[in-house]
């Protein structure tokens, strides 16, 4: 172990301060139960009727909550980041992730401008960064 680092034992469930920053450990199934937890958040297609259509608001409500997830996850945001960025209540923002609420166009102005940004951010961030070099392999003599 690193000198910086303190394990405090309990239970199935470990923690670990590194640098000042508290980490938890848990086992890999849990992890595993707990991400699928986490990602199954998304809401669910409505199902379609009889004639093989689909409930359009209701599936739209559903559409849109996926693709705010998606986004706002891959960004690495929270929602109470989205939320604030975008200039909306964070209570609106989970009720529209979850598919219970038809927003408004501007809400949704708002959300989307919101998303442009943080990802013009994102790839400003990776052009300032130094390149990274590659692992090379030592050529081989004799060929």
């Amino acid at each position: 172990m690193a000198t910086n680092e303190i394990v405090i034992r309990g239970g199935d469930v470990q923690s670990v301060t590194l640098a000042g920053q508290r980490f938890v450990i848990v086992p890999e199934g849990e992890y595993r139960r707990l991400r699928e937890a986490a990602e199954g958040t998304a809401p669910e297609l409505p199902p379609a009727d009889a004639r093989g259509y689909y409930p359009a608001v209701e599936t739209m409500r559903a559409l849109l909550a996926r693709d705010i997830l998606r986004q706002r996850r891959a960004l690495g945001l929270s929602q109470a980041e989205l939320a604030r960025r975008a200039g909306i209540r964070p209570e609106t923002l989970n009720r529209l992730e979850q598919g219970k609420h038809s927003p408004s166009v501007p809400t949704v102005d708002k959300i989307d401008r919101a998303i442009r940004a943080a990802e013009a951010e994102r790839a400003e961030a990776a052009q300032a960064s130094p390149p990274t070099q590659r692992a090379t392999r030592p050529r081989r003599s004799g060929k």
